[in-house]
Formats: structure tokens, sequence, C-alpha cells
């Protein structure tokens, strides 16, 4: 009797394992509620994301102000629905598919480090393109550059790449105004904003948060993530 019952949860156990493996095998498509009177800011991921990239927009932005007022719909884009694996091992399901994305305010194109995969992916070049016209704004952060100069809606703007990717970029888009990654980490022309990406994103987010609200909120968002004690230490 003792070794059925033996036998028996081991059958039970094998079962349960594989029941969870079916179910990370398969996810769930998410639900995702948007405010219509809000503006919508939509992030780009895909396999090999650079996690820094896509969460320090999200963080941003998703913060609420000093009343407890929500500002932005925040949402991930990708041309899947799957589960993405950034760089650093972090799984994301993104909340619409390219095919399905509601209408944007403001786009933000992070990068990997094989940012060719994402310059000659043809389906993702397309959906920028497609959506360039009707945003506010468009971001890029690190080889991000390399996304959005393939696409050719950024020709003779400022832009900045990665440190030490700038030769690179100006090579592979003679069009840019590719901009001093030594010097440079955030570069503005007109509603486009670039960054040498990591946590500079941080830097370049908050820049366009205040484009989009004001320096009053940016400061108290500065102060919500504690930016000002990143020099504090006993």
């Amino acid at each position: 009797m003792k070794k059925y019952m033996f036998g028996l949860l081991i059958i039970c156990a094998l079962i349960s394992c594989e029941n969870q493996k079916v179910q990370l095998e398969e996810p769930q498509e998410a639900q995702v509620y948007l405010n219509p009177e809000l503006p919508t800011i939509g992030i780009i991921i895909f396999e090999g994301v650079i996690t820094n990239e896509i969460l320090a927009p999200l963080d941003v932005f998703s913060k609420h102000t000093a009343e407890g007022e929500k500002l932005f719909n925040v949402v991930f884009l990708s041309g899947e629905q799957k589960t993405y694996k950034t760089e650093e091992g972090l799984r994301i399901l993104p909340d619409f598919t390219f095919e399905e994305t509601p209408k944007l305010n403001v786009l933000i194109i992070a990068s990997s480090y094989e940012p060719e995969k994402q310059y000659t992916d043809k389906k993702l070049i397309s959906f920028i393109q497609s959506q360039y016209d009707g945003l506010d704004y468009v971001a890029s952060h690190c080889a991000g550059a390399f996304t959005l100069g393939a696409t050719g809606l950024i020709d003779d703007k400022k832009v900045v790449t990665y440190i030490t990717g700038g030769d690179l970029l100006q090579k592979e888009f003679p069009q840019l105004k590719v901009q001093d990654d030594t010097k440079v980490s955030v570069a503005k022309d007109g509603n486009y904003f670039s960054s040498n990406g990591s946590l500079v994103t941080y830097t370049a987010s908050l820049d366009l948060l205040q484009e989009l609200t004001d320096q009053g909120h940016r400061k108290y968002v500065e102060g919500s993530l504690y930016l000002d004690r990143l020099s504090v230490s006993n």
C-alpha cells in the first residue's frame, strides 16, 4: 500500500510539473485598460532588448503626480504576441502587437547588443514609419538610433547613440547629424530625443517628461525615483 501511494504521489507531481511547463510556454494575451483621455506612450520590445532602456521610460512615465493623478498610458508593443526575453533575462509579455496598436502620442525605440537585427527587420521598420506622422514625440536609446536611421524619418536630425558607436552610425547613415557620443548623452532635435542608452535612458526620459508636462513634475518624479540619493553614502 505504501509503495502504491508513493508511486501515485510521483505521478501527480509529474503531471503538475508538466501542466506548469505548458502554462509557461503558452502565455495569455495581456488585458490592458487604456484611459482614452490620456496620451499613450508605446515602448517597442523584442528578443534581447536591453532591460534598462524599456524599464526607465516605464518607470518615469507611469509615475503619478503629487496629487495622485495618472498622466499617461504606457504600453509595450511587439511584432508578435509572445513572451520576449530581455538581454538580462527578464521575460515580458507585450500589451499589443503592431497590428493592434492603439493611437500613440509617443514611440520609444530601445536597443539590443545585436542592433542589426532591429534595423534590418522590415516589419519593425514599416511599423515605425506607419506611426511616425501621428506622433508628438519619438525617442531612441543606445543603438535604437540605428533603427530610426533605417526608417529615413530622422534624416538631417541631430542624433546620439551609445558611446563609441557614433562613427559606425554616421557611416551606416550619412544623412544623420551624429553628435559626439563621448560628450553628448542626450540629444534633442525637434520632436526627436536620443540618448546613449543604459541608465542614461532615465535622463532622456525625464527630459521628455518635462517637455510633455513641466519642470515641477519632472522634479517630483526625480524625487520619487530617489535620484537625489544616488550620491549619498556612508
